[in-house]
């Protein structure tokens, strides 16, 4: 392989289109996929017909796989991906996955000769379109580096935590942690707005105290008191999510009360019909979730 390292994007949806303008914008980006056509014709990015396809894709030497988790991946590899190139090429999953599922991607790539970086992402669509993504990384730290200009290009902070599936393990315990801080701060802003408090002014009160935290200065003022209730993500996300998170505390033998109970009730919200609601509708639903939540357990 020689000259300027070529990427490419699988996965064209509200993070994928934002990776691949950054890396266009860096004058990296050779080609682009989708299995959906229309999301491939719609990718804001100056590239001709031929580099939006597999075949394109399957012959860069740096690969971002950014489609909803390890089975769509396993696909790609069972269509050929692994074999449109060069021995050398390093796949770049941004999953949110299982990490014993990465590691059995990862020794798929090793034995084609090729890299495997599971790099959990966060900073929602408008971080990706932004290219200022962190990224959770784990996998073999010179094949980071060799990445390094892509990674840069679409990140603002990189952590490498050790071996491959270490980036998607720290990315369910943050995903765990976030979910959990979204539903116990609905929970007492609840509270205060049935005490007579306006939300709007509960908000200011814990952005202006120890209570504050992401969820509480973007979510509730950006997409909940907005009335907007446009998180751009789906509660089926979050449920997929805490299944993840369960079954890596189980598998650890960790305690993981706040766990189970975040995960029972994103259970109870798939189940009352709103898996493909955007996650911030939680908040008006909690005390239904709540009470179902009761009844059963």
């Amino acid at each position: 392989m020689s000259g300027a390292t070529s990427y490419g994007v699988v996965g064209l949806g509200n993070m994928g289109r934002g990776v691949a303008a950054n890396l266009e914008r860096a004058g990296l980006l050779h080609a682009v996929w989708d299995v959906v056509p229309a999301a491939v014709e719609a990718c804001p990015v100056q590239l001709d017909t031929a580099a939006r396809s597999l075949e394109a894709v399957a012959v860069c030497e740096v690969v971002l796989l950014v489609v909803p988790g390890s089975p769509e991946i396993a696909a790609l590899f069972d269509q050929g991906l692994l074999e449109g190139g060069a021995a050398g090429r390093i796949f770049i999953d941004l999953t949110t996955s299982d990490p014993e599922r990465t590691a059995q991607l990862a020794a798929r790539a090793a034995a084609a000769g090729c890299a495997y970086l599971d790099a959990g992402m966060t900073g929602g669509a408008a971080g990706a379109a932004e290219g200022r993504l962190t990224l959770m990384m784990g996998g073999d730290e010179a094949a980071i580096e060799r990445a390094r200009p892509g990674l840069d290009a679409v990140a603002s902070r990189i952590f490498p935590l050790g071996p491959v599936s270490a980036g998607h393990t720290m990315k369910l315990v943050h995903n765990m942690i976030c979910h959990t801080i979204l539903l116990a701060t609905a929970e007492g802003l609840r509270a205060a707005e049935k005490a007579g408090i306006p939300l709007d002014r509960a908000v200011e009160v814990l952005n202006a105290g120890n209570a504050r935290s992401f969820v509480s200065e973007r979510r509730f003022p950006d997409h909940i008191v907005s009335g907007t209730f446009d998180g751009r993500s789906h509660v089926a996300n979050l449920a997929k999510d805490l299944a993840m998170a369960n079954e890596i505390f189980a598998r650890l033998g960790q305690p993981a009360e706040f766990v189970s109970l975040t995960f029972r009730l994103l259970d109870i919200a798939l189940e009352s019909g709103m898996k493909a609601e955007d996650f911030t509708r939680l908040y008006p639903e909690f005390d239904v979730l709540v009470e179902k939540h009761k009844a059963r357990f």
